[in-house]
């Protein structure tokens, strides 16, 4: 097997799952791209077998220990032990991210489970060339469902791959999934992500808690499950406030579709604060939940500027024992980066809180200790000091 000798001080000698290109001591054997290859130490000693790209900057991500090829009875067992280990977690089966990439030996493989239906993403490239396989495999495992595929993500272009959407197997029928009694309508082919942000899927009954009597704003509000959950919960005043046309469109099926009244407004959330300011608006419960603010370290600095603004803004529009919820799925913005970032927003508004509680990702999220990159999402929820 063609493979790659690692340098002595590489970071995959010290638990990590990955080699990047500048880790890379000697190629031999002339892997393709693609390729299962071995991995090995400057003493000849095998470190596992990995898949190969040399177009990406990460050129090699390991996934078994031992010398191992990527077969249907590979997929078999490892998609099964991801299934196994949310069973044990009591993650709702019908609901849940059945795989999350490398926490499952499975490195650029993402599968999310929606009733049904499944949708599938392959982020590296010997895993795209290896979807078929895939998807036969989730066949034999969960029988008769329908598979659909949502490559669209950015991150593949890195690996060399173009971005796509397709139904692989199956049909497409409406899509309608219940969280804390709500029921929403997804569309799975062209919603953003895999059709819902199932790492929040906890959360949004454990801030509905807060929302009674309240009036609430909910930030990017997506398909509207906060603001909803909130309205349900017996809040005074819901305001769900989102960029996307399709976003609001869906967020106002949903309220429909429940009955749940709330206003929606389409528009810049940063434009919405500032102009909320100046109109001296209050809220008793702000949701701060966007997008990821950074794809890289590059992008840090003004991530970070615009999660000070952000916060800065919400916390002026609260009331005096005003609620605080937000989160960031953002990797390079770390626990203690966020934290400090709040805390700078804090002077900035002039206000202090109380911190009520944080945030993790959800049990069907896992997290490998050995590659901080499989931990992205924290959160926190903060209550004002009145009289501070």
């Amino acid at each position: 097997m063609a493979g790659i000798v690692v340098k002595p001080r590489a970071r995959i000698l010290h638990g990590h799952d990955w080699v990047f290109s500048s880790e890379v001591l000697k190629v031999f054997g002339n892997p393709a791209d693609g390729d299962v290859i071995s991995l090995k130490d400057g003493r000849d000693h095998l470190i596992g077998s990995a898949i190969y790209n040399s177009k990406s900057q990460i050129v090699a991500r390991r996934f078994s220990r031992r010398r191992q090829d990527l077969d249907l009875d590979f997929f078999r067992r490892r998609i099964a032990q991801a299934s196994e280990y949310r069973d044990r977690r009591n993650v709702d089966p019908k609901l849940r991210r059945v795989v999350w990439s490398e926490s499952d030996g499975l490195p650029g493989v993402i599968i999310d489970r929606y009733g049904e239906h499944f949708v599938l993403q392959t982020l590296t490239l010997a895993m795209d060339k290896r979807k078929d396989s895939i998807a036969a495999v989730m066949l034999d495992l969960f029988s008769d469902v329908t598979i659909i595929e949502r490559n669209e993500a950015p991150v593949r272009q890195a690996e060399g791959l173009q971005l796509q959407s397709a139904l692989l197997r199956g049909s497409v029928s409406q899509t309608v999934i219940e969280i804390e009694g709500i029921n929403l309508e997804l569309d799975l082919l062209h919603g953003q992500k895999t059709g819902f942000y199932l790492d929040q899927k906890n959360n949004y009954g454990i801030i509905a808690q807060y929302a009674h009597d309240r009036r609430v704003l909910d930030c990017f509000t997506n398909q509207g499950a906060f603001a909803l959950a909130c309205v349900r919960a017996g809040a005074a005043q819901v305001t769900g406030i989102e960029e996307n046309t399709q976003n609001i469109a869906a967020a106002e099926r949903n309220s429909a579709r429940n009955q749940l009244k709330a206003q929606w407004i389409e528009g810049d959330v940063f434009q919405f604060l500032r102009a909320a300011e100046k109109t001296r608006s209050e809220y008793d419960l702000i949701i701060l939940d966007p997008p990821s603010f950074t794809k890289s370290k590059s992008g840090l600095r003004d991530a970070l500027r615009g999660y000070r603004e952000l916060h800065t803004r919400a916390f002026k529009l609260l009331s005096k024992a005003g609620l605080l919820a937000t989160f960031s799925c953002s990797h390079h913005v770390s626990d203690s980066a966020f934290l400090e970032t709040i805390t700078d927003a804090l002077v900035d508004a002039r206000r202090s809180a109380r911190r009520v509680r944080r945030f993790d990702q959800a049990a069907d999220h896992p997290v490998l200790p050995t590659i901080p990159e499989t931990e992205y999402f924290k959160g926190f929820l903060l209550e004002m000091m009145p009289g501070r």
